[in-house]
Formats: C-alpha cells, structure tokens, sequence
C-alpha cells in the first residue's frame, strides 16, 4: 500500500504521528505539507493528494486540518474520491467495509493524536466489504461518469 498524506496548518501534529505510524507498518507514504503554522489554505492540499489518489498513483490518501470538514469537501470534488471524515473508529472501520474509502480526513481540533491514530490504523487495515456495497459504489461511480 502507497499513501499520499497531508494536511494544514491545523493538522500538523496529527499528521507527524501519522507518519510514524505508517513507518511502524512499513507502509509508504509521501507527505504533501504543509510544514507550517501559520494560515494557509487546505484545498492547496486536499486536491493534489485525491488527485494522486483518483490518478493511482496511491492507495489512499490521509488529510488532516483542524476539523476534517474543508479537506473532506476539497477532496470529494475530485471525480474517484470517496473521502470520509472520521472521528471514531467505527466509522472508521465502516467508510472502509461498506464505502471502499480511498481518502480519509480527520480534525485536529476534534479529536486527539491517541483517537487519531486508532483511526487511522483501523482505517488502513480494514478491507472493503464488496458484495451489495459494490452495487451502491458503482451507482457513485455510473453518476460521476455521467457528468
């Protein structure tokens, strides 16, 4: 697996710990920023890392800003992108099992860095469910195809 990370000034702390995490798993990553405190704007990176992700060029994409909202929305408009916003671990598990999530968003502000890490494990390992989900995915997918 092969994930693109990111996130604001909000989610910098998170975000390093993440990063960590995927070192413990042996999983590769490529962190897209921001490595910076003061303001700047999450679509500038929200939209590369689901472009990457929608593109292939990664499994999945984790992006962390102060509440999750504004990466969510950001990484959504990209067509291929199922981001969910996750602060707990079922949902977590679930946006895997039944939504096949390539991208998962998390707020700083939210939740701390114990939660978000559990989350985030919890969403790397868990495999789509397919089945009668696959049918509801590909209904996404026929609706992004025909706009």
């Amino acid at each position: 697996m092969k994930v693109a990370l990111a996130s604001d000034h909000g989610g910098i702390r998170i975000r390093e710990e993440i990063k960590s995490l995927l070192e413990e798993k042996g999983i590769e990553y490529e962190d897209f920023g921001c490595d910076c405190e003061s303001s700047v704007d999450y679509p500038d990176y929200a939209v590369p890392v689901a472009e990457k992700v929608a593109k292939g060029e990664f499994d999945r994409g984790i992006l962390i800003c102060g509440t999750g909202i504004g990466m969510s929305i950001s990484a959504n408009k990209v067509k291929g992108i199922r981001c969910a916003l996750a602060h707990d671990v079922f949902s977590a598990r679930m946006t895997r099992l039944h939504n096949n999530t390539n991208v998962l968003a998390m707020g700083e502000r939210v939740i701390g860095i114990g939660l978000a890490l559990e989350i985030a494990k919890t969403w790397l390992e868990t495999e789509f469910e397919g089945g009668r989900h696959q049918t509801r995915i590909g209904k996404i997918s026929e609706y992004e195809e025909s706009k």
